[in-house]
């Protein structure tokens, strides 16, 4: 662990920086982005600004060093499709904790996950390769999911696995940054859930699920 100049930071100075990431993190939850400044993370922190600039070259810097750490979690997504069979209750089963596990991802890290769109939203190629990072590491296994099942003929060849695959995580993504947004439809928490495995469920395998 090195500081901006160059210098390796020691046990202490690791502390440091880590505390100043924490604070941020937590400043993120409940402050809009544009608004953190450096001042107040270095005071939440116990420190001072000149401290916060000895790791970080700008809050913006920091906050890729957040969401860098939450994709290498992101990427641990993969482990709830890969190897996984999607034929019968068992195929129900995989959707489900598919669905299950991504909306509690989004739910644990939604402030850093806001900023990551933001970023994305706006053409910054480093938030951009940091969404895709996560988003990837499901596209790429449930594109090979829909390819197995071609294979064994359970799915029609007309599909697209990619294109499929693409579209069901991206759905996913934007129901899991809105889940606050279904409470004001009318929908409980409990309901999304179900609903959203049938949509993956019916995506992947063409068929309605054996529960």
């Amino acid at each position: 662990m090195r500081t901006v100049d160059g210098r390796v930071a020691g046990r202490r100075g690791q502390a440091t920086r880590q505390k100043l990431l924490d604070c941020l993190s937590e400043m993120l939850s409940s402050s809009p982005y544009r608004d953190v400044k450096v001042i107040d993370v270095a005071r939440k922190a116990g420190t001072s600004p000149a401290t916060f600039y000895q790791y970080f070259p700008d809050v913006e810097g920091a906050v890729l060093e957040i969401a860098e750490e939450m994709a290498k979690e992101g990427a641990e997504l993969t482990e709830l499709v890969s190897g996984r069979s999607w034929v019968g209750k068992a195929g129900w089963q995989t959707a489900e904790e598919l669905v299950e596990g991504f909306l509690d991802f989004w739910r644990r890290n939604d402030a850093i996950l806001r900023v990551v769109d933001l970023g994305a939203a706006e053409g910054d190629k480093r938030f951009y390769k940091i969404r895709m990072k996560i988003l990837n590491s499901v596209t790429n296994s449930l594109t090979d999911a829909v390819k197995e099942l071609q294979g064994k003929g359970k799915v029609d060849k007309d599909v697209s696995p990619g294109a499929m695959a693409g579209s069901l995580v991206a759905m996913l993504a934007a129901v899991a940054s809105h889940q606050k947004g279904f409470t004001t439809w009318g929908v409980k928490q409990a309901e999304l859930k179900p609903n959203l495995a049938l949509l993956v469920h019916l995506g992947i395998t063409g068929k309605k699920p054996a529960k």
